[in-house]
């Protein structure tokens, strides 16, 4: 009997390089098995299963979940800073430089319109 085989890449990045690592897995391989299979952590040690997120199209999947034809594995860096605090940071930033109102932290009116 032929085991059937499914085609699917495997891709991880840094600013520096990046990797796309195609690669042929059985029907009922996982995406941990995926990983594993393409070989991709010979060229970036760094990555940590147990630390670095993982997804499919750019949705985060779990490790344990089937990969199916075409898919592309993607193996994410974890964040350096919180999205929500470098956007507070900046907003109290542009309040101080007088580019946003100090109390609605809108655009300030730099003349009303009178009607």
């Amino acid at each position: 009997m032929v085991e059937r085989l499914l085609s699917v890449e495997v891709v991880y990045g840094t600013p520096e390089k990046q990797k796309i690592v195609p690669v042929s897995v059985p029907a009922e391989c996982t995406v941990a098995e995926a990983i594993a299979q393409s070989g991709i952590q010979t060229f970036f040690p760094e990555i940590d299963l147990n630390v670095n997120a993982v997804g499919i199209w750019n949705k985060t999947c779990k490790l344990t979940d089937p990969v199916r034809q075409g898919d592309r594995i993607e193996i994410y860096r974890p964040l350096i800073a919180d999205p929500k605090e470098i956007r507070r940071r900046r907003a109290e930033q542009a309040k101080e430089d007088g580019r946003a109102d100090k109390v609605t932290g809108g655009r300030p009116d730099r003349q009303r319109s009178k009607k």
